[in-house]
């Protein structure tokens, strides 16, 4: 097996996670708000908080974001937020994220062979 092919093992194992927030939301008995629809809307608001963060940032600054006092702990916790929500939305439409991830990874090495996309910023259709 070489680099491109599927892995062995999962990218992720998202199982313990999974349990959690099932067990977070069936005791506060949220699963009626937890449409697909729903989550998504959520996960949208959780990615523009995360933008937020870094919206006026220079790009040398991005790079610190995580280490620096004053953003540190918002990208934390937005970063965790929007996980939290693709892991939840996963969850409740049945996709299994290891899987999805797996198949994109060799979606994407089609789409982006190494020889043409090396050191470009370009769309595939570029290429």
């Amino acid at each position: 097996m070489n680099d491109h092919d599927t892995p062995c093992e999962p990218l992720i194992d998202a199982r313990g996670l999974i349990a959690a927030l099932r067990r977070f939301a069936a005791e506060r008995e949220w699963d009626p708000f937890h449409a697909p629809k729903n989550l998504v809307m959520a996960l949208t608001g959780e990615v523009g908080e995360l933008s937020e963060v870094f919206q006026w940032m220079s790009a040398a600054a991005s790079y610190e974001a995580a280490r620096d006092p004053a953003t540190a702990t918002a990208v934390r916790h937005e970063l965790a937020d929007v996980l939290l929500y693709v892991v939840r939305l996963a969850d409740v439409l049945g996709v299994d994220l290891a899987a999805a991830a797996a198949e994109k990874l060799r979606v994407n090495a089609e789409k982006y062979p190494i020889d043409a996309a090396r050191g470009s910023s370009k769309k595939y259709t570029d290429l």
